[in-house]
Parts: structure tokens; sequence; C-alpha cells
């Protein structure tokens, strides 16, 4: 096991996301001090250990958020534990990293609210701070990292600082006055490995103070679990990584995964959505491959599964149009191989990947390189096109050895005029426009190698996503082959599933879909070899 994207101390130490003042809002500080006023003023800063003595052993930082010292980030130190430092008039953001004798252990003090206006001594003591005590209910489980975060905002600006932890010896108090209410965000992530699953607490609160101190001993019916199967190419045996993170500003951790495999995280859904990453195994030689589910929803007692990289690999528009018309270009990006679930690859296992746009029946262009993505010249004037790719890949039947989808649409740039069917026309200007295309998702349930049992009838459940979603489809017709797509056999669609009688073991199973829209775009896709028999 390995932590993912984590350095040594601090990451992202001291971000600045500016926000624009809107509706006259005026800052509490002038941006120039008058000619009687210091150019700066003498901050001092004391700092103290748990024994109540000078340390020298601190990091100390001091952030600028508005007024005259805004852009000031400064860190100082001095080993008498006692360092002056002069800075501008100003709001800042002060938070000090105090290390144990033992070398472990950790006082993180932070003051959300330093208005510097004067000579100020500010007194950073460890002795106020109290633990983070955040624990799984395993209690044989192993703590392996934590992260904290806090943001401030003040008049428009907001700063933020963070303190990674690999030991659970974190303590952490809030110094000074407080800060406006709603001001001041703060989060905390913890990771731990039991026997059987993993552990991602966390902690998110907003207010006008920092933390001090923070229990938090959920129960297991108190967390939800994210459940990752890891898919495996028929005979394959190798090691995935899988990355979680609660979504937005955050640590994950990263775990191997063997394939065919599982794995499970117990989260706090007090955290919100999670962001999980998966990375296939590599190919010598190869780019790796990566799937991401992004803002995945969770809930207390229940379980969330995604299962990665295993087929039916198809065709799949559920974050985007899938095919755009800018003026005098056509441009075309519609994943050809995302997995079962719809995750689209980064860069997915292939041989050869072709592209073709015809326009009245005559030959646009042909383009080579990633499957699906293609971008051509195009006359203004109204035509009928007929957009194909294709993408090929050698391995067992069960991995998609051939995908081809075949689109037909009329398209122009000229001034809008209507048309169910044509989809939107554009002036010179407008930008993108979506071409109406569909594609069709084949999700039968596969066992971890992509396979169905032999002589056993599968259901297959269709998905139509694109323009023929949502009950715009005019006509359709099914069909499946067991020979690598030499002869095909019809099947009906019956409460939104085919229903395909299974061949003999070791036996490739291909897929076709033809369908027309309500405007009379057309579709036909083959999958050859979706999937195999066991």
């Amino acid at each position: 096991m390995s932590i993912s994207s984590v350095p040594r101390r601090r990451v992202l130490r001291n971000l600045a996301l500016t926000i624009v003042l809107v509706g006259g809002a005026t800052p509490a500080y002038p941006a120039a001090a008058s000619a009687a006023e210091p150019a700066t003023y003498a901050l001092t800063i004391v700092h103290l250990g748990r024994d109540g003595r000078p340390t020298d052993d601190y990091e100390t930082g001091v952030t600028g958020i508005s007024g005259p010292g805004a852009d000031t980030s400064v860190r100082p130190y001095d080993a008498s534990g006692t360092t002056t430092v002069r800075l501008p008039r100003g709001r800042y953001l002060l938070d000090s990293e105090l290390t144990g004798a033992d070398g472990r252990s950790t006082d993180w003090i932070i003051q959300p609210r330093l208005d510097l206006d004067r000579d100020t001594t500010v007194t950073v003591d460890a002795r106020t701070a109290a633990p983070v005590d955040v624990s799984p209910p395993d209690s044989t489980a192993t703590f392996r990292n934590s992260a904290m975060f806090v943001q401030v905002t003040h008049d428009g600006a907001t700063r933020e600082i963070n303190l990674i932890k690999y030991t659970p010896t974190l303590r952490v108090a809030h110094l000074g006055p407080d800060a406006e209410p709603g001001s001041v965000e703060q989060w905390y992530d913890s990771y731990w490995s039991g026997s059987t699953v993993g552990y991602a607490l966390g902690h998110t609160g907003t207010g006008s103070r920092a933390l001090t101190g923070l229990v938090r001993h959920p129960s297991a019916a108190e967390l939800a679990a994210v459940r990752i199967n890891a898919a495996a190419r028929p005979g394959a045996r190798q090691s995935a990584s899988v990355d979680i993170k609660p979504t937005g500003l955050a640590m994950g951790v990263s775990d191997s995964l063997p394939t065919p495999g599982a794995l499970t995280y117990l989260v706090t859904p007090e955290r919100g959505t999670w962001d999980i990453t998966y990375t296939v195994p590599d190919t010598p030689g190869a780019d790796s491959n990566r799937y991401s589910a992004d803002r995945v929803a969770v809930r207390a007692g229940e379980t969330t599964t995604h299962t990665f990289d295993n087929a039916v690999f198809g065709p799949s528009l559920t974050d985007r149009h899938g095919v755009v018309r800018d003026g005098g270009r056509l441009t075309a990006d519609i994943p050809l191989l995302a997995d079962g679930e719809g995750h689209i690859p980064s860069a997915p296992p292939y041989d050869t990947a072709t592209t073709t746009l015809h326009r009245d029946g005559v030959l646009v262009g042909k383009r080579t390189g990633e499957p699906g993505r293609a971008s051509f010249a195009v006359p203004p004037g109204r035509a009928a096109y007929r957009l194909t790719s294709t993408v090929s890949r050698g391995g067992a039947p069960g991995t998609a050895t051939r995908v081809t989808a075949s689109w037909t649409f009329a398209s122009e740039a000229a001034a809008a005029r209507g048309g169910a069917g044509a989809g939107r026309r554009e002036g010179a200007g407008s930008g993108p426009v979506p071409v109406p295309v569909s594609v069709v998702r084949f999700s039968p349930e596969l066992a971890p190698d992509g396979t169905a049992p032999a002589r056993t009838s599968l259901r297959v459940p269709v998905t139509v996503l694109g323009a023929a979603a949502g009950g715009r489809v005019r006509s359709s017709a099914y069909s499946y082959s067991t020979d690598g797509g030499a002869t095909w056999t019809p099947v009906p669609v019956e409460r939104g599933a085919l229903t395909i009688a299974g061949p003999g073991p070791g036996t490739g199973v291909s897929l076709r879909a033809e369908l027309t829209d309500t405007g009379g775009n057309t579709l036909t896709q083959t999958i050859v070899d979706a999937y195999r028999t066991r």
C-alpha cells in the first residue's frame, strides 16, 4: 500500500484563490497607507512547546489575505523560539506547526484572523492544543496517513493551508479572536487499513474559528461502503491500482489490487461524494490506462459498487455530445471502448483505429489514431453525412476485438432553419453545436473475466444514449452472432433487454444494434466478441 500524491510535509501551502468583489463591496483596508502611517508593522511570534518553554522546533507561516499585505507570504524563524518580521498593514492567516520532543507528535496552531494595524506580539503555545482523535470501529486497524485543510475567506479573497501527517499524533488549536461567521472552512481526512477493508474517515465544518481538538469514533453503521471490483482479461492475473479521495481539494490513498479481485473502503458520508481512479495493469511499452468515477454518492449503511475494466466494452456518450459542428469543421469525440459500466478509459489498448466521413456519398476524409476521435473540414451547405469509426484489437474473444459504429445525419453551417432531424444549424461564430448521434450500451452481468455461462440464456439490458435517448427511438433492431459476425440472429427487446441463448464454452458472442431516431438520424453499431462463454 502506498500514499497517493503525498509530499513529505505540506502540500499546496498558502494557495491563493482570489474572488472578485461584486456589488460595490469595500475592502476593510485602504489601498495605500496615509503619509503619517508606518509602511510596515512588527509582528513578533513567540513559540512555546508542550513544557511551556521556548522551542526551536517549529514551522510558522504568515499569509496575507486582504489589505496592503494581501500578497505577502512569509515563514519567519529564529532558533530562540521568538521571531519578528515586519509586514504591511492587513488581515493575515497565521499557522504554526510545533513538533514534540519525540519527533513524531505535532501541535498545529491556527489563527485565522490576525489584523495587523500596529506592532503586535502573538504567542503560539503548544499547551493549548487538543488531540485529533479520529479512529475506525476496528480497533486492530492501522493508521496510514491524514491531512487537514483550513481555508479562510475575507473581503473576497481566500487562502488555504494544510498539514499532512503519517502518524496519528496530531493536536490542533484555534488562536486569536473569532473571524467572521462562516469564513473559516476546515476539513480532515484519515486513512486506515483493516484486516478486510480500508477506512476513509473525514470531517468537515464551517464557522468562525479553527478547530481545537476533534473527536470522531464512527460505528460501522454510520459508515458507507464503497466496493471496487477489478476485472481481468480471460486468463490474465495482474495487479491494478486504486486511488480514492473525497471530491475536491483533499488527500487520498492508493492501493494495489490483484485482478480479478475486489477492495472495499468504509467511508464517512459526512465528507460528501468521493472520487475513484482505477489504473489498469500496465502493458510493456504502452501508456497507463486509467478509468475514473467522480462524485460517487454514498449513504450510511449502504454499499456502492463500481466494476472497472470489464466487458461489454463499447461506445458511450455519458459525458459528452460525441459529434459537434463548428462552422466549417465537424469534430467527433466518441469513446469506443468504455468498459461495461461506462467508465471512459484514458488510453485503451488497441491495434488500429480509423474514422471516415462521407458527405452526400463522397468521401471527405479518413483519419487514423485515437478510437472515435477525428476532425474534418466540411463545406457550409446542407448535406447528408455518414460518419464511421472502427477500432480493432487482438486478444481472446470477450475483449471486444472489433467495435464499429456508423452514424448518418444531416448538417449544415448556415442560418438556422427548423427541422426535427437536422439538429441546430449555426452561423459564423456561433460556436460548437451538437450533431444528433446515438450509441447503445449492452450491460449483461458477467464474471470478472468478462464471461457468461455456456449453454445458458443470458439477459442483456440495452440502454440508448445520445439523441435517441428518452423515448426518441423511431425504430430499432438487435441481433447477435456466435461466429465472429459472419452470420447474425435477430433478437427482440423485451422489458429493456435482449435474451441471448448461450452457445458452447469458449465461444465469443458479438452484438449489433441498428436504430433510427425520431429525427431520421441512424446508428449501426457492432461489437465483435463482446463477451465469451465459459
